[in-house]
């Protein structure tokens, strides 16, 4: 068991982001914008839910990986916390799944 944690996955976006590295791929993504940001972790969630109908533990745990690292990119990219993901995370916690589903406003 690792003990990395997202926390410190969004800490090392962060800085590549203001990096001036230009062997870096978080900086050179993130500076194609939200839009490309956020294709990248559709394409990369789209991969996972393939991984797992395959029932392809490795491919899903990469992907998985991918997966997280997208979501921090556009998390960071928006200028939505991880912290703030973390806080609505565990304010549902207080409910059951269908609870909090119920109570989502309705369009």
């Amino acid at each position: 068991m690792t003990n990395f944690t997202l926390a410190e996955l969004d800490a090392i976006i962060a800085a590549r982001a203001v990096s001036d590295d230009e062997m870096s791929y978080t900086r050179k993504l993130m500076g194609k914008g939200v839009a490309k940001c956020a294709q990248k972790l559709g394409e990369e969630a789209v991969e996972a839910a393939i991984a797992a109908v395959q029932h392809d533990r490795d491919e899903l745990t990469a992907e998985a990986a991918d997966v997280l690292y997208h979501l921090l990119v556009v998390l960071k990219v928006c200028d939505v916390s991880l912290e703030d993901v973390m806080a609505e995370l565990a304010r549902r916690t207080g409910q059951t799944g269908l609870e909090e589903k119920a109570a989502r406003p309705r369009d």
